[in-house]
């Protein structure tokens, strides 16, 4: 039987988490959060400021890699994980790569799902792959903004 794993990773304001919460329950699958050491504040995320942290990191220096609090405990017990976090600037937030670097995702499939205030999934899925070096099978990307029918989120990717 398959072991699943909603990771997600959720600003300031939560958007994500509560997104993450309700696919965990309807896929029955366990939550870890992907929490940043240093947090992120409302400055940190205010977009149209270019000098804000979350633009910095994401669009200007797309190598950085904010640290993670903890690890997620027996990764490699799970084959099909859930992936989820807010679109800053077309893409994948950068503890996110951080996250996807740190395990070995070899044999697993990754369904990536986001949250967005305006914008579409960008170029975030092929940045996901990226981070893997082509070890894992990645589904088409969803962005899940004002989903109700989770159970039928989960039914399309499996």
């Amino acid at each position: 039987m398959s072991k699943k794993l909603v990771a997600y990773f959720s600003a300031e304001f939560g958007k994500t988490r509560g997104t993450a919460e309700k696919l965990a329950k309807a896929a029955g699958a366990d939550l870890y959060e992907i929490t940043p050491v240093e947090p992120y504040t409302r400055e940190d995320l205010y977009w149209p400021n270019e000098k804000c942290r979350s633009v910095q990191e994401t669009k200007y220096h797309p190598e950085s890699r904010p640290a993670i609090k903890g690890k997620c405990e027996n990764m490699e017990d799970y084959d099909f994980i859930y992936l989820g976090f807010p679109i800053w600037c077309g893409t994948v937030p950068t503890i996110v790569r951080n996250f996807l670097e740190s395990y070995d995702f070899s044999g697993k499939t990754i369904a990536v799902f986001a949250t967005s205030g305006g914008g579409g999934m960008g170029r975030s899925v092929a940045d996901c792959k990226a981070c893997c070096n082509g070890n894992a099978v990645f589904l088409s990307g969803k962005l899940l903004n004002r989903t109700r029918d989770f159970e039928s989120v989960v039914s399309d990717w499996n």
